[in-house]
């Protein structure tokens, strides 16, 4: 049949006709397939950028040297001659939680020793600013130091005759260094402590390794030492799951923001602590056996020196916990890479899995 409609009939018919199409499209079924196209779309973009992003961190992750405990060892020798004080007229009986990294459990843990009303830890004071492996890192170099033990002896024969001694390099006694070193970190924390109501102080940390653990011990031979560790892909799971983006190993150069970042720092914290004297004074914890009601903490309260009423800090939930079940591929490539030697001295497996 011969279409005898006008050229204007005809172009009114094609927008209705387009106009119906729209309508359609607009319905409330093909918004909801558009919308989760568009999810999709946003989920594909997302992860291949943190994708990206992940292995540019990794390429230009900066490497962090950690001196040894070796190293301090030989640098507080050259300074003052000895590594042991004799502690047992000592008042001073800190407590000193020092994490693998972030996310490992450690302010769960600062609760529970929290609940003798007696104790005070402090969370991570100044740690940003690396204060105390700043101190350690320059002890450990003091030992290339020519002529240290002899500008700091307290029996340096300028004393006698100032006037006519050579004192353009007459140095304080190393032992006062210590004493001034101590007197330092015991007004600012332990004075602070005891000012509010509490009888025993220390700190918690996620950043100092061995020879920070051997420097402290140093300052105060009577202190007790809490070591935690937790499986590192559930540590960067817990990390970039909770949106945390400020945190810093060492503000404001190095920044960890990053499975390499993480990996890393807590590989290297790992290794470091198998380079304690076995008669060191640590109670080692993972966080799997705290979780899973593993831990003695009635004897940990006996060895610290304090009463634990761990239910009343573990009942409370603070803070933010991972949303997936587990990494995505290239973060796990990552983890698995940066902490296989402190995965095997910890005795940690794979993806989130402890050894047997």
């Amino acid at each position: 049949m011969e279409n005898t409609a006008s050229p204007t009939e005809r172009t009114i018919l094609k927008i209705r006709s387009q106009l119906g199409k729209n309508q359609r499209e607009t319905g409330p079924d093909n918004r909801l397939r558009r919308t989760e196209r568009n999810l999709v779309r946003e989920f594909v973009t997302r992860a291949r950028r943190n994708w990206v992003r992940e292995m540019l961190d990794w390429a230009r992750c900066k490497n962090v040297a950690l001196p040894t405990v070796k190293e301090l060892e030989r640098g507080i020798a050259a300074l003052d001659g000895t590594m042991r004080y004799q502690g047992k007229s000592d008042d001073e009986r800190p407590i000193f939680l020092l994490a693998t990294g972030w996310r490992s459990g450690s302010t769960l843990l600062q609760r529970v020793l929290s609940t003798d009303p007696n104790v005070l830890l402090w969370g991570e004071p100044l740690g940003e600013m690396a204060l105390l492996p700043g101190l350690t890192a320059m002890l450990a170099r003091a030992s290339e130091f020519p002529e240290l033990r002899e500008r700091c002896s307290p029996d340096n024969p300028a004393f006698a005759s100032l006037a006519t001694s050579w004192i353009a390099t007459l140095y304080p006694p190393g032992g006062d260094f210590r004493e001034g070193l101590r007197g330092l970190i015991t007004s600012w924390m332990g004075n602070a402590a005891r000012q509010r109501g509490f009888t025993r102080w220390g700190f918690k940390e996620v950043r100092l390794g061995a020879a920070d653990a051997m420097l402290l011990h140093w300052l105060y031979p009577n202190a007790k030492f809490i070591l935690l560790t937790r499986n590192p892909y559930d540590c960067y799971l817990s990390l970039s799951d909770s949106g945390w983006n400020h945190l810093y190993r060492r503000r404001p150069d190095i920044r960890v923001d990053s499975a390499a970042g993480l990996a890393r720092h807590w590989n290297q914290l790992a290794l470091s602590w198998s380079e304690l004297p076995p008669d060191f004074p640590a109670y080692r914890i993972k966080y799997e056996d705290m979780v899973a009601g593993k831990v003695d903490f009635q004897g940990l309260g006996s060895w610290l020196g304090i009463r634990i009423r761990e239910e009343n800090a573990i009942s409370v939930y603070i803070g933010h916990t991972a949303r997936r079940r587990q990494l995505g591929w290239c973060q796990r490539l990552i983890v698995e890479q940066e902490t296989r030697e402190g995965r095997r001295v910890l005795g940690y497996s794979g993806n989130g899995v402890r050894a047997k």
